[in-house]
């Protein structure tokens, strides 16, 4: 389930409309008849039509269903795969794709290139009912970038139903119903109900990467400099408590707006180093500060210049809402992530008990008009029937529903086929455009 742009920039008009049409009869087809193919693309000639089928099926991105009752093809995931990177192209949110940066269970992660944007850029969202305000602005992203200004971002790809083939023994009687168009529902759910989060999030204010486009089971988001928090081997003793301070403030933050990440682990945490600004380090004046020694000074401006840890979340598809019936076990569970990867990894162990779930609800009762972002994103287009068929799916083929502790929900883990030195980045040269004589075209 890799990404392979090899054949996009070469397809055809026709193609892209047999493709479409592919997708559009999954809808009600596992296996699509070829005559519904070439009657809802609308070609004139059947033969363009058939010419277009074999094109695709020979770039894997149809595939014929061996023993069918009748002669139709099936969707690949590489063809969503297409279809999403073609849409993305055609509205600008996207440039060029690049190399896979990271691997998780459920999705990949790769370096994208996207168009300039203005100084202030709409989230570009592909649904009717935009789970992003109207009228939403976003700042402008890394404004001194390479390749002529363009940004350097993330899209990723979500791939449900990956890790459910490799726990195909204990979910043998649910998964014989679940077909591979299916699974690509569940991934267009997944990445509808990420955009939407996280779109509710960054308008609230929360350490969220920024969202910028989303179409069909691909995310395009704003690139995060920093480092996961399960990479991070050592901090100082202020540094630990500091930031375990932090994150425990984040879990206590979103649950009074309504919601539960559901995954709060080492591996959905991303740390940036930004420099302390004088007031993070400096306490307030007085009139002793004009007697301060040269070499008082000269410490002062070397804890200036010190660097704090700040935390961004991300993976947001197990986020859930307070009103969540296991919303307390889902609590519990992320603060207690936090507090035993603390104490395995840096020795740390808090005095506070907290926070608990009762301490939460009852503030959330006693303030009945604090902002419920739980309620916004549902109002926004993502229903409670799209969280329950997306619950079920997470609890019957991902082992524990939201953020299963089987198997850490890393999505950005180093991927296999990545450069054998993990500090290698991406250049323009890596990059891969759909346009034929685009800068930075693969060689």
């Amino acid at each position: 389930m890799k990404l392979n742009t090899t054949h996009l920039r070469y397809l055809t008009p026709e193609d892209w409309r047999v493709l479409t049409a592919v997708e559009s009869g999954s809808k009600n087809h596992e296996v699509v008849p070829t005559s519904l193919i070439i009657q809802i693309s609308h070609l004139r000639s059947g033969s363009g039509a058939h010419r277009s089928i074999s094109t695709l099926a020979k770039a894997n991105l149809i595939a014929r269903l061996q023993n069918a009752k009748y002669d139709g093809y099936r969707l690949t995931y590489g063809g969503l795969d297409y279809l999403a990177l073609h849409t993305h192209f055609q509205r600008k949110t996207l440039h060029s794709t690049g190399q896979c940066i990271g691997t998780g269970k459920e999705s990949d992660i790769h370096i994208v290139l996207a168009p300039p944007p203005p100084q202030s850029s709409p989230i570009v969202n592909s649904h009717p009912q935009s789970s992003a305000p109207p009228q939403q602005t976003l700042p402008l992203i890394n404004p001194n970038n390479n390749n002529n200004n363009r940004q350097r971002c993330i899209l990723k790809i979500h791939r449900l139903g990956r890790i459910s083939f490799r726990t195909i023994k204990t979910n043998r009687d649910y998964l014989r119903h679940r077909t591979s168009a299916s699974w690509m529902h569940m991934s267009r759910l997944s990445a509808q109900k990420e955009f939407a989060f996280m779109t509710a999030l960054h308008a609230a204010g929360f350490p969220v990467p920024t969202p910028l486009a989303w179409n069909r089971h691909t995310v395009v988001m704003s690139l995060i400099e920093g480092t996961p928090l399960y990479q991070i081997r050592h901090l100082e003793a202020e540094e630990t408590k500091s930031l375990y301070a932090e994150l425990m403030g984040l879990i206590v933050r979103l649950a009074g707006v309504g919601l539960i990440h559901g995954d709060f682990n080492e591996f959905n945490v991303m740390i940036e180093e930004r420099e302390k600004t004088p007031s993070e380090n400096v306490p307030d004046a007085s009139t002793d500060a004009q007697k301060k020694t040269a070499h008082e000074e000269e410490k002062e401006e070397s804890r200036n210049q010190t660097i704090s840890l700040h935390p961004i979340l991300i993976d947001f598809p197990q986020m859930l809402s307070v009103s969540h019936p296991n919303a307390p076990t889902y609590f519990d569970r992320d603060v207690n992530c936090v507090k035993q990867y603390f104490a395995r990894r840096f020795h740390f162990t808090s005095d506070d008990p907290g926070p608990h779930f009762q301490d939460v609800e009852k503030q959330l009762k006693k303030n009945k008009e604090t902002r419920r972002l739980d309620v916004e994103v549902e109002a926004s287009g993502f229903s409670k029937r799209m969280a329950k068929e997306l619950e079920k799916y997470m609890e019957d083929a991902g082992g524990d529903g939201p953020g299963s502790d089987d198997e850490s929900a890393s999505d950005l883990t180093e991927d296999p086929d990545s450069p054998d030195d993990p500090s290698a980045k991406p250049y323009a040269g890596d990059l891969v455009s759909d346009e034929p004589n685009a800068p930075g075209r693969s060689r």
